[in-house]
């Protein structure tokens, strides 16, 4: 057992790999996290070929002040002032394939999910999941660390188009996959006994064929967290395992996202709903100065300075390579301030600063 509290920031990935790990605590060990703040997601970025894509079109990475994905466009806003427009065509060729079968935009098992899409500029879009997402969001509206409004009716229009175009095209994908022998395991469907039974058969060779040689892996880091022998690591590419996995033990299995998945944690019935189940959506804004209204911030502030949580998951930047993100477990105000904005790149979230613990 854990007598922290941690509260994760996460792609819908990374939100689905810690609920896992917590159902299956007895089998995973289960982690510290106590709240889940999923992040809208289409894709995510090799950070290696968007370094060398930028570097073709003479674009210094420590020239960049932010990133942002809009209107069908990748967009690079520069220290200078000057703005640089991409289609995402052009981007499209270093977007991680692993992407390319997720179907959920909106991190539909999260407690409070928050995006760009469906709100004016400045702003974010708020989902509530939960009753423990909702208790945080209007406790952090009555201390005056968020506002929020109703999302209008376009708004929330736009946000299914975005959604529903994220689910049907990834369906393809899986569809693609599953008549060439390549499996996709999470769509699977599986009720919590056939997960479990399915599960108890495997250990990490069982994942390296059927998640991480099929190109599934979605850099979670989840696998090492869960190894109880520290024999699984992730670095700069592909899980891998140096040593022999006890006998009888399941943990990366049981915990990775790409696994077979029980309809009591993700239905494949949420793919007819573009949203995921939820209490209420709004528009919401901040003081916090950030991307999208700072409203990620003000919440993991608010967390920490009532002391809700005792650590936050933060997506840092390498000193030495910019852009280049890396996990951090902090309960530091102002290292939270530092870290807003989104990274484009994949980072093993979270369970790597954990690990670190």
């Amino acid at each position: 057992m854990y007598n922290k509290k941690t509260a994760m920031v996460g792609t819908p990935c990374q939100i689905l790999a810690a609920t896992k790990i917590n159902t299956y605590d007895d089998i995973t060990g289960g982690s510290p996290i106590d709240l889940k703040i999923g992040l809208f997601c289409m894709e995510n970025f090799s950070y290696t070929y968007l370094k060398m894509f930028l570097e073709e079109k003479n674009i210094d990475l420590k020239d960049i002040k932010e990133f942002r994905i809009e209107n069908n466009m990748f967009k690079v806003f520069l220290n200078n002032g000057e703005e640089v427009n991409y289609r995402l065509a052009e981007i499209h060729s270093f977007q991680r394939k692993n992407c390319d079968i997720c179907t959920d935009y909106t991190a539909d098992v999260a407690d409070i999910s928050v995006g760009s899409v469906g709100s004016p500029k400045g702003s974010s879009t708020l989902i509530i999941r939960t009753e423990k997402g909702k208790k945080i969001v209007e406790d952090a509206i009555k201390e005056g660390y968020i506002t929020t409004k109703s999302i209008t009716e376009k708004g929330e229009e736009l946000l299914e188009r975005i959604a529903n175009k994220k689910i049907k095209g990834n369906l393809e994908n899986i569809t693609l996959r599953e008549e060439s022998a390549h499996p996709v395991l999470y769509k699977r469907e599986v009720n919590e006994e056939e997960f479990v039974n399915l599960s108890e058969e495997c250990q990490f060779d069982n994942l390296k064929a059927d998640v991480i040689k099929e190109g599934a892996c979605v850099l979670c880091g989840a696998c090492e967290f869960v190894c109880p022998i520290n024999i699984v690591h992730i670095e700069e590419r592909k899980p891998f395992k140096k040593g022999e996995c006890e006998e009888n033990c399941h943990a990366c299995y049981f915990a990775c996202p790409r696994t077979f998945v029980s309809d009591e944690i993700l239905p494949n019935s949420l793919d007819k709903k573009p949203l995921g189940e939820y209490l209420s959506i709004y528009v919401a804004n901040s003081n916090v100065e950030g991307q999208d209204g700072g409203v990620v911030t003000s919440l993991l502030l608010y967390l920490l300075d009532k002391k809700i949580v005792d650590d936050v998951f933060v997506v840092g930047e390498d000193e030495n390579n910019p852009w280049k993100p890396i996990p951090k477990l902090t309960n530091s105000v102002e290292e939270v301030r530092e870290a807003g904005g989104t990274k484009y790149s994949t980072v093993p979230i979270g369970f790597k600063a954990l690990k670190s613990e």
